[in-house]
């Protein structure tokens, strides 16, 4: 394989947090070469253990998150211990006086604590609420608006998404604003304080979309549309061997194709002169989507599936079965794609691990996996303070520290 030096190698972060987006925002720092130490607290933070987990206990979702990160354990409430992290992130030579956490309201880690001690320190706070209120990825969904057009159109409650968006879209934001950040100390000599409210980047996001835009100009509300795709035509159809597949017609030609292949084109036309309909324009095919999913639906209930994918191919129809993860997994989707490569994960087993999707140069950068809490702890303090092992072994009888169990 080609030699890449990943473009954040020398970059030291450390990284005080817990759950999704600041551990997401370290993992993609240390997939592009970045170090980064994991300041957790003695025993492990709130997620060490979250679900899921392995038959022995150990938390799968915990390893992902924090793989190729070093791992410090650290008594935060103990003065010996707060001053301990805040040597090891603005010590000359210890770093690059920069701090990443989620981990809100402590006087002793704030930017401006900090700056004392190295005017040049970057920090990054992600807050729940802008007010710095506590707020998570579902409860600020909740408010937003999306749960009330998700799920069937005749649904009239909310329906939850299972996938963190925010917290993903956090995670990300967060790495990008550690790298500018970088890049304005190069230019400048300046540090900065950043903070990241989950609730501003689902605002901005949904802003940017035009969920909130067109409330503001048109003066109402997006609909449900259920499977359907908002101001295209796409929607789900089932086969006659009961698999489901999305397609998705997003121009002309696709919904040209799609015709074609269910053989509905004389049909379709008569209903575009019934309706006065110009099925050319996507903001008609999708206003009339019930009468048009009404005239595909029977070609995908007489086919197989196989018929279905051999059929669709040559078309330009944009098309997906759907698959459920244990049919990804079992699928070559991960072993044919250089993203995925095996990972040993102690205590969790061996498995195919995502790298950076990016591919630098057509390599796809990855990591080693996640040390457990605590289990840098020695190393850290060694290599980045000095620390003897008669200083190291003072405060571990302290307290102040602790080291991984065997």
């Amino acid at each position: 394989m080609a030699q890449y030096t990943a473009p954040l190698s020398g970059l030291r972060i450390i990284e005080i947090s817990s759950f999704v987006a600041a551990p997401l925002c370290g993992l993609t720092l240390a997939q592009l070469g970045a170090e980064v130490i994991r300041i957790d607290p003695i025993g492990g933070a709130a997620d060490c253990n979250r679900l899921p987990v392995t038959d022995n206990g150990d938390s799968i979702y915990w390893s992902g998150l924090n793989r190729g990160k070093h791992s410090m354990s650290v008594d935060m409430h103990s003065r010996q211990g707060r001053d301990l992290i805040r040597r090891i992130v603005t010590t000359p030579g210890s770093g690059n006086g920069i701090l990443v956490t989620n981990a809100g309201g402590r006087n002793w880690c704030s930017h401006e604590s900090l700056a004392q001690l190295r005017s040049d320190v970057i920090t990054l706070e992600i807050l729940g609420r802008r007010d710095g209120t506590p707020a998570v990825d579902y409860t600020v969904n909740a408010a937003l608006g999306f749960p009330f057009i998700t799920g069937p159109e005749n649904h009239s409650g909310v329906v939850n998404h299972t996938l963190p968006a925010w917290d993903v879209a956090c995670g990300l934001h967060a790495a990008l604003s550690v790298t500018a950040a970088v890049r304005h100390r190069d230019i400048t000599g300046h540090g900065s304080a950043i903070t990241l409210p989950l609730e501003d980047v689902a605002l901005a996001t949904a802003g940017t979309l035009g969920y909130l835009t067109e409330v503001q100009i048109n003066g109402r509300s997006r609909e449900a549309c259920g499977n359907a795709v908002y101001g295209i035509y796409g929607i789900d159809f089932v086969s006659a061997d009961d698999e489901r597949f999305m397609i998705v017609a997003l121009t002309t030609r696709h919904f040209r194709d799609l015709t074609s292949v269910t053989g509905t084109t004389t049909a379709v036309e008569a209903v575009e002169t019934a309706l006065g309909a110009d099925f050319s324009a996507e903001s008609d095919r999708y206003r009339h989507r019930e009468v048009l999913t009404a005239l595909f639906t029977r070609w995908f209930r007489e086919h197989s599936s196989t018929d279905i994918v051999a059929a669709l191919k040559n078309t330009s129809v944009l098309f997906e079965r759907y698959r459920s993860f244990a049919d990804v997994a079992a699928s070559d989707a991960l072993t044919a794609n250089p993203m995925f490569t095996p990972l040993d994960q102690p205590r969790i087993g061996t498995y195919l691990a995502a790298a950076n999707p990016a591919a630098f140069d057509g390599i796809h950068l990855g990591t080693g996996p996640a040390s457990p809490v605590g289990g840098d702890t020695v190393a850290v303090l060694r290599d980045l303070l000095g620390s003897t092992d008669q200083q190291t072994a003072a405060l571990i009888e302290s307290g102040t520290i602790a080291i991984a169990p065997n």
